[in-house]
């Protein structure tokens, strides 16, 4: 069945500190924006950039990447290639192991800066990246935006799944986004959201334009 394909940044409603600006971000820049998820594989786990169904053939300029653990849980090492980043067993996903995280920063020759978060897993109901999707209840499929701590409500949130169906997801009034998986396949949950005087100055180069693109992914088993 075709499909839409929609923008991929969306902004947060300005709650909690006033921490985001409210825009309609519709400038052709912004149209088509990149985000990091993570995926199981075979012994582990990779994290690759781009979208889903498209990624990038090589890694862009990341810094700073980096497993993220709960505080007192020691961060599982990982491996570089072209193309993704590989994580060992032991640090994958739902169950008992608890969700994986993983982190990167982008500084674009745009001027823009990007702190990427990505998760893997919902079977914890607690944020540990500064910008994550957390479900409300273990395994559920009802998700509360998190920003440091503080839920925010997200204006929408993107959907992508690995058989080609996506969905735009559209907050309730209690700000959580829901949605019932319907076939199996790896599902990936995205939100970008612009730091609103959010300046921030890295290797000497000052940016003004600094966002956060937030990834939960998960898989229905067959």
């Amino acid at each position: 069945m075709p499909y839409l394909r929609f923008s991929r940044h969306h902004i947060l409603r300005q709650l909690a500190a006033g921490v985001f600006t409210v825009s309609s971000l519709f400038a052709t820049a912004l149209s088509h924006a990149d985000y990091l998820w993570l995926q199981p594989q075979a012994g582990g786990a990779q994290v690759y950039a781009g979208e889903l169904l498209k990624p990038l053939e090589k890694l862009p300029a990341l810094t700073d990447a980096q497993t993220v653990v709960p505080e007192g849980k020691q961060a599982p090492a990982y491996e570089q290639a072209s193309d993704h980043f590989r994580l060992a067993r032991g640090a994958v996903g739902e169950g008992s192991a608890g969700d994986i995280r993983f982190i990167a920063t982008h500084a674009g020759a745009d001027g823009v800066l990007t702190y990427y978060q990505a998760r893997l897993g919902r079977s914890e109901i607690k944020a540990v990246n500064e910008l994550e999707l957390v479900p409300t209840q273990s395994g559920g499929n009802t998700f509360r935006l998190m920003f440091k701590g503080r839920p925010v409500a997200a204006s929408q949130v993107n959907v992508d799944t690995s058989e080609g169906w996506r969905r735009i997801l559209t907050p309730a009034k209690d700000g959580t986004v829901s949605f019932t998986p319907s076939f199996p396949g790896l599902y990936v949950l995205e939100v970008t959201a612009r730091v609103n005087s959010g300046s921030v100055t890295l290797g000497g180069r000052k940016y003004d334009d600094v966002r956060h693109t937030a990834t939960l992914s998960f898989e229905v088993p067959r």
